[in-house]
């Protein structure tokens, strides 16, 4: 009878001011949020076809509006996004909806993980000089955004109504913070919303000689 739906959920995140991102992060981030995605997609749609079934991308809010530090995680984010609207055309002849959804910050094991990276970042000689204030003010901005965490259920649900609902969302905005943002994104000018970062992260503005 085929395939019901795959879900592409894999995720990694590493933290790093893009001036300084090792090659090699980008690198990671590329392979298992996109490339990855998009190979598991591929490997799956003879059974798809068959079974009319389902794709489910996990992307984030990232994917839609950048912040500082999270550029290259941002980037794949984008990519996906992009891959969903390009499949949902492709895959229409055969009745495979496409579907991507959008959460903000989830309680997952990433968030720890992120974090590792910008500590390990902030460490280096050059990342200490050039970004340390930014590097901590954002790392504080974090931390209190994985205190306010929703649970991986809500994620979960969204991806059910994906997988099952007679005509799915093509975008799930998962949580405020997510709703927040694109709202913001679509709102301001793109200098007026790279105030609102700087404020809300704590990072300084052009003027300054901490980065």
């Amino acid at each position: 009878r085929g395939l019901a739906g795959i879900v592409n959920n894999a995720g990694l995140s590493l933290l790093d001011p893009l001036a300084l991102q090792p090659l090699a992060h980008l690198q990671a981030m590329l392979d298992v949020n996109v490339t990855g995605a998009l190979r598991l997609t591929q490997q799956a749609l003879t059974a798809l076809r068959q079974g009319r079934g389902r794709v489910v991308f996990v992307g984030s809010i990232a994917g839609l509006s950048a912040l500082p530090f999270l550029g290259a995680y941002s980037a794949s984010k984008c990519a996906l996004e992009a891959i969903a609207d390009a499949l949902r055309v492709e895959l229409a002849p055969w009745s495979i909806e496409v579907a991507i959804v959008e959460p903000g910050t989830i309680d997952t094991p990433i968030g720890d993980k992120a974090l590792a990276s910008l500590d390990a970042m902030a460490a280096t000689p050059e990342g200490a000089s050039r970004y340390g204030h930014a590097i901590a003010a954002f790392r504080r901005s974090v931390t209190q955004a994985l205190g306010q965490a929703l649970p991986p259920a809500t994620v979960a649900r969204a991806i059910a109504h994906a997988l099952t609902a007679r005509r799915p969302h093509t975008r799930y905005l998962v949580g405020r913070e997510a709703r927040q943002r694109a709202w913001l994104k679509r709102l301001l000018s793109d200098r007026l919303h790279d105030r609102a970062v700087r404020l809300v992260v704590g990072l300084p503005g052009r003027a300054s000689d901490e980065v």
